[in-house]
């Protein structure tokens, strides 16, 4: 410090001094700005899989056990385009060699993947062409172990609709984060060829995502850790993601248990602790409904939402309890609460309440509807089920818009997250994206580097 006050009189030593200064300033940037794209590029290498976009193809093995020899694989997490039709939601993949797109029922309530087939004795109309299985390579008809001939099959869903068919091994292709395919050689498929009950739905077929073995994401393997979800809009394409992309979290963001039954495996329970409509809460206990276990399906694949009857009539005395300003309508084969208006202002916020404090507070749009072109509403939880042979009490994909639902087979969990799902989500920085960071980085280097030889 002493030295430089004694070079103030020596205008040439100080700015000889000064110049050194600067040049070890502009190091030191230089050498900030090196480090810093060095991090960049190494915290894009080592990003976890939900993190980062890698341009890479994805292929699945036979064998449920892990499948990448290269933990960089694990980046690029498959995910599909999900939109509503009539009162279903519908997810895009694709089938076969070469692929061929169909459009499927979404549905967690069911296990087996099918597709309507060529030749197709009685098939309902779909929008997409049907499948041919004799114009794919990779198809492969399955033999059953007990004899010599194709396993046949038979699926009966709780509306009573079903699907006739044969079991067979085929490819299945999904868009994943990385632009490129996730490819499933040998995924076990239903080939129908005999099909009826689906009028509502102009889907190819119907996608199971049960907790049964042959349900697509169990077929995934350990790698996608039992993990989807998906977010339902009824006006725009959503999203379905596998995988590490699948897990929710972040504000707003509550978590249930996850319950299976032995007498009834596959489905996803869920703990109904009480409704609330509006300020009044209906608790389950002293009801028979009342459980600690699970008593409620969450179901995809259905449209609207069953409660018992015992319950579902002190809910609706509590909804009639609030809309007194309406006159009451009824509709032909609609068993349900009605009022002549065109206003949902009328009705309260119903809020179901699951174990361990997961609260849903639901859009009015998600549990009541607009009837008789728009002059009449409706509540759309329903006191008795579908059919005879139908559960009970289903949460439907209705009681869902809106909401980003994760369900976590590995801790047991399903998760719900108050989303516009019609929002177009932000894409994570891609390779080329990083590319360009590195080679702005790089330029701007080069400047400081020129700038510091012209001051020299």
């Amino acid at each position: 410090m002493n030295n430089k006050l004694h070079c103030v009189s020596k205008p040439k030593k100080y700015y000889s001094i000064t110049m050194s200064f600067a040049t070890r300033l502009m190091s030191m940037v230089l050498s900030l700005q090196i480090i810093a794209a060095f991090l960049f590029i190494t915290a894009a290498a080592s990003s976890p899989p939900s993190g980062f976009t890698m341009d890479l193809i994805h292929r699945r093995t036979n064998s449920s056990s892990s499948r990448h020899s290269n933990p960089d694989d694990l980046r690029s997490s498959p995910r599909a385009d999900v939109f509503f039709d009539t009162s279903e939601y519908l997810m895009k993949l694709q089938i076969g060699t070469p692929p061929v797109e169909i459009e499927a029922v979404l549905d967690t309530g069911s296990e087996v993947i099918w597709t309507q087939c060529v030749p197709c004795l009685n098939c309902y109309y779909q929008r997409n062409i049907i499948f041919d299985p004799s114009k794919s390579s990779t198809y492969k008809e399955r033999i059953c172990n007990t004899s010599d001939h194709t396993c046949d099959y038979t699926l009966l869903y709780g509306d009573q609709s079903y699907s006739e068919g044969i079991f067979a091994t085929e490819t299945i292709t999904l868009q994943s984060t990385s632009g490129h395919s996730y490819v499933m050689p040998k995924t076990l498929i239903g080939c129908s060829h005999n099909s009826s009950g689906f009028g509502a739905t102009t889907a190819s077929g119907i996608v199971g995502l049960s907790l049964g073995s042959l349900s697509l994401i169990s077929q995934m393997g350990k790698d996608m850790l039992g993990a989807f979800s998906y977010c339902f809009s009824p006006e725009r394409t959503s999203k379905i993601s596998f995988g590490s992309n699948a897990i929710v979290s972040g504000e707003g963001t509550v978590s249930t248990p996850m319950f299976m039954k032995k007498e009834k495996p596959g489905f996803y329970y869920l703990n109904l602790d009480a409704v609330s409509v509006g300020e009044t809460r209906v608790e389950t206990l002293g009801t028979p409904f009342h459980a600690v276990d699970g008593n409620i399906v969450i179901d995809s694949g259905t449209t609207l939402t069953y409660l018992p009857a015992s319950y579902c009539s002190l809910v609706r005395e509590s909804v009639e309890k609030v809309v007194t300003s309406a006159e009451r309508v009824t509709f032909p084969d609609l068993d349900t609460l009605c009022y002549k208006t065109n206003t949902m202002d009328i009705f309260p916020v119903i809020t179901m309440h699951f174990s361990v404090g997961a609260d849903l507070v639901l859009d009015k749009n998600n549990t009541y509807k607009a009837m008789d072109n728009g002059e009449a509403i409706c509540l759309m939880i329903l006191c008795s089920p579908m059919t005879p042979v139908a559960e009970e009490a289903v949460f439907g994909n209705r009681a869902q818009n809106n909401f980003l639902v994760s369900y976590d087979r590995s801790s047991l969990q399903v998760s719900f997250k108050p989303t516009d799902c019609g929002v177009t989500e932000d894409k994570p920085r891609d390779s080329t994206s990083a590319a360009s960071f590195l080679q702005f980085n790089i330029k701007f280097v080069l400047f400081l580097v020129v700038l510091s030889l012209i001051r020299l």
